[in-house]
C-alpha cells in the first residue's frame, strides 16, 4: 500500500507542515504508550500481533462444523458490529455471485442494522425455506436494533428446529463476563466468542466481531490478519514520519481541515470497495465528529457518481477534498474489440483493456478536479485480496487514532450517539427513561 499526497500539499501552508509532523508523531506515541484520551479503548493498536492461534483455530473449527448444515448465516449487529465484516465480505466477493455466495460456504445476510419492518418481514419470509444459523454480535445484548432482530429470529429458529437444535445454530459474540447476551449465552450454552473490553465497535474488525462473519463467508482470515500485521509494523511510532503512511495521511487531512476543507470524500473506481467507504465513514465520523469539530466523511463511486455528483465536485463550494483508493491490478481481463460499423464511435478504444479505460478515467478526473481546486490524496493497493484489505483496514484505524489526537478530541467515545436513543426511548415509553 502507498499514499501519495503531492496533489494535496499545494493547497497547504508549507510553514505548518513541520509543526503537524511533530503533532502526528506525538499522537502516534500516545496511542502506543496509552496515555492519550480514551486510552481504555486502545486494544486495537497491537491487536494484529496479539491474535492467538487458538482463537483462529476456534473460529475455523466453528465454521467447518456448521457451514455444511446451512444455506444462510445471518449476522445480527449494528454499527461496528456489522460494518467491518460487511465491508470486507463485499470487497472480496464476486460482484454477481448469488447473494454473495462463495462455493462451499453459506450466504451471509445481515440483520439488526436497521428497524425496518419490511426488511425484517422479508428476511423472515426468506428464511422459512432455508437452513440457517445466527451470529449475534452485541457487547450488552440490549442495543435496540440487534436486540429486536435477535428476539424475532431466535424464536423463528427455535420454532423451526426445536430449542435444543437451535442452540447449536446460534453463535454469540459478546462481553466476556457481563451483560444480557452473556447471561443468555451461559444459560442456553451457545457457542460464545469474546469482544475485548479495550476494543470499541468501529475498531473491532480484527476481533471475533469481524473475523467470524468473514470466515463464514469463505474468506481467509489468516491472510487478512497477516496484512494487518504488516501495516502495524509500517505505522509504528518508531517508523520515521516520511515512511509512515498513517502519520502522513493524518496530517495531510488535518492540514487541509485547517485550510477550511471540512468535507472528505472517499473515492473508489472499483464497486467492490463501496462498503469499505461505509465502514470508513463510521470510523472517522464517530471518532472525530465531536466538540464542534471534525471533517465530514462522505463517499462516491466513480465513474458512476461522476454522472450525478461530478458537477458539484468540479464546480461547487470549495470546502471538500478527495481521498482516492486506487487498485493497481484488476482480477480479470476484458479487451474491447473493433466494430465494423463503429456507430458508437468507440473504435479508437479497440484493443484496449477496460481497466486501461477505467484508469484513464481516474487520471483524467484527478486532473480535472485539481483544476477545479479540489485537493487529492491517493492511496494505492496492488489488488483486492484478503492481505491488502487487512492492510487497508489497519491503516485507516491507525490514521484515525492519530488524526483524532491531532484534532484534540477523544477518538474512542461517541457521546452524541446516545442523544437519539434517549428521545426514541421517551417516545416508546421505556421504563426508567
Amino acid at each position: 500500500m502507498k499514499i501519495i499526497t503531492d496533489n494535496a500539499i499545494s493547497f497547504i501552508d508549507k510553514n505548518t507542515v513541520v509543526q503537524y509532523q511533530e503533532k502526528a508523531k506525538e499522537a502516534n506515541k500516545l496511542l502506543h504508550n496509552k496515555k492519550g484520551k480514551g486510552n481504555d479503548f486502545l486494544g486495537w493498536v497491537d491487536l494484529p500481533n496479539q491474535i492467538s492461534e487458538e482463537l483462529i483455530n476456534d473460529i475455523e473449527t466453528t465454521v467447518i462444523n456448521l457451514k455444511d448444515k446451512i444455506d444462510i448465516m445471518v449476522t445480527i449487529g449494528i454499527g461496528g458490529s456489522y460494518l467491518g465484516a460487511k465491508a470486507v465480505i463485499e470487497a472480496l466477493s464476486d460482484n454477481f455471485s448469488l447473494l454473495k455466495e462463495k462455493q462451499g460456504y453459506p450466504v451471509m445476510l445481515f440483520a439488526g442494522q436497521n428497524l425496518s419492518e419490511d426488511y425484517l418481514f422479508e428476511l423472515r419470509e426468506l428464511l422459512k425455506n432455508k437452513d440457517y444459523a445466527l451470529t449475534i454480535i452485541s457487547k450488552s445484548g440490549t442495543t435496540t436494533e440487534p436486540a429486536v432482530a435477535f428476539r424475532l429470529l431466535k424464536k423463528d429458529l427455535e420454532d423451526k428446529y426445536g430449542k435444543e437444535e437451535a442452540k447449536n445454530r446460534i453463535i454469540a459474540v459478546t462481553d466476556k463476563e457481563k451483560g444480557a447476551l452473556k447471561q443468555l449465552s451461559d444459560k442456553e450454552n451457545y457457542k460464545t466468542f469474546v469482544i475485548p473490553d479495550d476494543v470499541g465497535g468501529r475498531f473491532s474488525v480484527l476481533t471475533p466481531v469481524g473475523l467470524i462473519p468473514i470466515a463464514f463467508a469463505g474468506f481467509n482470515i489468516r491472510k487478512l490478519i497477516e496484512g494487518a500485521k504488516e501495516m502495524t509494523a509500517k505505522t509504528s511510532d518508531k517508523v520515521e514520519f516520511e515512511n509512515n503512511p498513517a502519520e502522513i495521511y493524518a496530517i495531510t487531512r488535518n492540514l487541509l481541515y485547517q485550510n477550511l476543507y471540512s468535507i472528505e470524500i472517499l473515492v473508489n473506481y472499483n464497486p467492490k470497495l463501496s462498503f469499505i467507504a461505509e465502514w470508513w465513514k463510521q470510523l472517522y465520523g464517530e471518532s472525530e465528529g465531536k466538540d464542534g469539530k471534525g471533517i465530514f466523511p462522505a463517499s462516491v463511486s466513480y465513474t458512476t457518481d461522476l454522472h450525478s455528483m461530478g458537477q458539484y465536485v468540479q464546480d461547487g463550494k470549495r470546502n471538500l477534498f478527495e481521498t482516492v483508493i486506487s487498485v493497481e491490478k484488476a482480477k480479470n481481463k476484458i479487451v474491447l474489440e473493433e466494430d465494423e460499423a463503429n456507430l458508437d464511435k468507440l473504435n479508437y478504444l479497440a484493443g484496449k483493456r477496460i481497466e486501461v479505460i477505467n484508469k484513464s478515467a481516474e487520471q483524467g478526473t484527478t486532473m480535472a478536479h485539481l483544476e477545479g481546486k479540489v485537493p487529492n490524496i491517493r492511496i494505492t493497493i496492488p489488488e483486492v485480496n484478503e492481505y491488502h484489505i487487512g492492510e487497508l483496514i489497519y491503516f485507516f484505524e491507525k490514521a484515525c487514532g492519530i488524526s483524532g489526537y491531532i484534532l484534540d478530541v477523544n477518538p474512542f467515545d461517541q457521546p452524541g450517539v446516545e442523544a437519539y436513543k434517549k428521545k426514541m426511548f421517551e417516545l416508546l415509553g421505556k421504563p426508567g427513561v
